[in-house]
């Protein structure tokens, strides 16, 4: 599958679960609060995912996903997806939740796309080709120092690292996308290995094209297709601020 027809297909299925949440939203009585027998997801998850899953299927490709696992089909070619990234903004009506697609080779990345479901902004990775927002060229921050720093935290931090600003959105996704638009200055994982390879494989591609800087807090590969694989990752813009993020969050600990 070459560039433009992988690009197509991870559009094909952003809009099909855009497509299906939009029409969910407007049933009578329906209700994104509805949880599952799972913890931590929601009934619109599963409803996204069939959606993601029927594009995909048909596509003939593998697919890891948060929702329903690893389906390899024997492909050197496996789509990682979250169909929806930070459902629970979504259940709260907070408009920063995403669809998260990274297709991946034989062990590479190829291509990613993110797409905030709420206002249908778009990151989009080509590998070797940079990465755009909204179809526009982007580049991270040039802040190197974390006084200077705004972060995005995933989790809550113990203590203070002496960071400017922080805030704690939601979405690991956009969170990170953030990051290699220089919308934020860099980001940490306050939690224990809690982030599956569909929270933030979307995003690392884009940060990987745009020059940014980002790796696991214990130095583990972030490139994984193990549905049961966790990591801890840290993302920043420029590689001084990245060395301070990486060192003071070995001062959290936790594992």
């Amino acid at each position: 599958m070459n560039d433009d027809a992988l690009l197509a297909l991870l559009d094909d299925t952003a809009l099909a679960v855009a497509q299906v949440l939009q029409n969910d939203a407007a049933q009578a009585g329906s209700s994104w609060r509805d949880r599952t027998d799972r913890r931590g997801q929601y009934r619109i998850d599963l409803v996204a995912d069939e959606a993601a899953l029927t594009v995909l299927r048909a596509a003939g490709v593998g697919i890891l996903s948060e929702e329903s696992g690893l389906e390899d089909r024997a492909n050197d070619m496996i789509v990682v997806v979250d169909p929806v990234d930070g459902s629970t903004n979504a259940s709260r009506g907070i408009p920063w939740y995403a669809i998260s697609l990274c297709a991946v080779e034989a062990g590479e990345m190829r291509a990613s796309l993110v797409v905030n479901l709420a206002t249908g902004r778009r990151y989009q990775a080509v590998r070797g080709q940079g990465a755009t927002r909204d179809g526009v060229a982007i580049s991270p921050s040039v802040i190197t120092e974390i006084e200077a720093a705004m972060l995005v935290l995933n989790g809550y931090s113990p203590k203070h690292l002496h960071w400017r600003q922080y805030r704690s959105l939601g979405a690991t996704a956009l969170d990170l996308c953030s990051v290699a638009d220089g919308t934020l200055d860099g980001s940490i994982d306050c939690t224990d290995s809690k982030l599956g390879p569909w929270d933030y494989m979307g995003a690392l591609l884009v940060l990987q094209e745009v020059g940014a800087h980002i790796a696991d807090a214990q130095g583990r590969e972030l490139v994984i297709l193990d549905p049961a694989a966790r990591r801890t990752p840290v993302a920043a813009g420029t590689e001084e601020l990245f060395e301070t993020l990486f060192v003071r969050r070995q001062t959290l600990g936790s594992w």
